[in-house]
């Protein structure tokens, strides 16, 4: 029986292009057969943010960062070419015309294939964000956690 090579990504971004980087190459990593870890950290955890508000108990700090950031994949800006939210709208349509899946699809797919989605529990203390809103199936650690993942990993990625 041979081991399973092992991959992780740090996502600390919280912009669509990087974000869907991510998971294409965490899926690609998946069908070869590698264990992988995505580690969402910092702006990052937007990309597990579910659409709908989910009603919580939050301090005023919480509340602000909460209303800034946005809420799930769909409302993520573009790291570059943004243009006031129109940015978004044509690298969808673009992904359609060639058939790229969306990056709500890449992240079903990712849990379909086992990757492991690990939401840093520091920056969800530090941003106000609770379990309840974000994604189902998705675990809760610290960097320690991830140091453990990346530690045996060939392929450590940051983005």
């Amino acid at each position: 029986m041979s081991v399973k090579e092992k991959s992780t990504i740090v996502l600390f971004s919280g912009e669509m292009d990087k974000a869907i980087a991510a998971f294409i190459i965490a899926n690609g990593a998946a069908a070869y057969d590698h264990e992988v870890t995505i580690f969402f950290t910092f702006w990052g955890l937007n990309a597990l943010r579910k659409d709908e508000l989910v009603p919580t108990k939050k301090g005023f700090l919480e509340k602000m960062f909460g209303k800034m950031m946005p809420r799930g994949v769909n409302k993520m800006g573009l790291s570059k070419m943004n243009f006031g939210g129109v940015g978004p709208k044509m690298i969808k349509h673009v992904m359609k015309k060639h058939n790229v899946l969306t990056l709500p699809q890449l992240i079903e797919l990712a849990q379909e294939q086992g990757v492991k989605l690990v939401a840093c529990t520091m920056t969800m203390d530090l941003l106000g964000l609770q379990q309840e809103e974000l994604l189902d199936g998705i675990d809760y650690a610290g960097v320690g956690a991830y140091l453990g993942d990346a530690t045996d990993a060939k392929v450590n990625l940051f983005i």
